[in-house]
């Protein structure tokens, strides 16, 4: 009978230590895992909207766009093969939102 207690308090003791090493443990990516670089959107925005007739609004437009592909074609038109998900925004009309 005693030896039956202390086998399932050994279980005990076991099993609530799993739980306490699991609840502290931190994951990191790899070492290896390519994370993309962050990108100044402003620069080149401004560079992208450098001979448009309307910057503010071609700035405000591939600002938006910038942050959600991190990245901004090349250029000051064209050249969406180098960043397809900043040439794929539409507006509500079906127009292409990036500059």
């Amino acid at each position: 009978m005693m030896f039956k207690a202390l086998i399932a308090q050994l279980l005990v003791s076991f099993l609530i230590l799993q739980l306490v090493s699991s609840a502290f443990q931190v994951t990191t990516p790899p070492v290896g895992s390519p994370i993309s670089p962050k990108i100044d959107c402003d620069g080149g925005c401004n560079v992208r909207c450098g001979l448009s007739s309307r910057p503010d609004l071609c700035k405000r437009a591939c600002g938006t766009c910038c942050a959600r592909c991190g990245c901004v074609p090349p250029g000051t038109s064209g050249h969406y093969e180098v960043c397809p998900c900043y040439g794929n925004i539409t507006t509500h009309g079906g127009r292409r939102k990036c500059p």
